[in-house]
């Protein structure tokens, strides 16, 4: 079962842009574990492309113990410094519960960072045709590497390359249309 609520989470996680405390926090609902182990389990969900470090870790579980959201379950001794194995508390339920229910604000990308680019080549008289060109292929380049990823991953691994795509898909078709009217944008830009 916790297994299944994993998987669900790698989904939420990704789509949500990662809060790493709410997701080690979840990950701890299935038992106390220590902080090597919430790494090794983040790293095979989560962090294909960005495992995280040690430190960040155990930095993360200081704040959540700190907050009252987590517990220190156990210490053992060992060849080097003791080893703390945490557990959630119900307020740590409670904080990941409200956090998974919460929608995430949808981001308009009002102001992106190609649009400035290409509105400052136009200003400073570079080639904003060369620049929508070099993006594009960038943007298919890197289409190109998540398909082949989708192709060779488990059903979460296609889940993510998915949702990645469609953003890229969505930017190359913004590519397009700033390419279309690139010389109208160019006079409104230069009356």
């Amino acid at each position: 079962m916790q297994r299944t609520y994993t998987r669900g989470l790698y989904v939420v996680c990704i789509v949500a842009g990662m809060s790493i405390g709410h997701t080690l926090l979840a990950l701890l609902e299935a038992g106390p574990r220590h902080g090597y182990d919430l790494k090794r389990t983040f790293d095979d969900h989560f962090g294909q492309d960005r495992p995280l470090h040690y430190g960040q870790v155990y930095s993360t579980m200081s704040r959540l113990l700190k907050n009252g959201l987590v517990e220190v379950d156990g210490i053992e001794a060992g060849g080097g410094p003791e080893r703390k194995r945490y557990a959630i508390t119900d307020a740590g339920v409670t904080d990941v519960d409200g956090w998974l229910r919460t929608p995430e604000k949808p981001e308009p990308y009002l102001q992106s960072t190609l649009y400035t680019k290409v509105v400052l080549a136009l200003l400073t008289g570079r080639d904003a045709n060369q620049l929508l060109d070099t993006q594009r292929a960038e943007h298919l380049r890197l289409m190109r590497q998540l398909t082949r990823r989708k192709s060779g991953g488990d059903l979460a691994d296609q889940l993510i390359c998915d949702h990645a795509l469609f953003h890229l898909e969505a930017d190359l078709r913004w590519l397009e249309l700033a390419a279309a009217r690139l010389d109208r944008l160019a006079k409104e830009i230069h009356p």
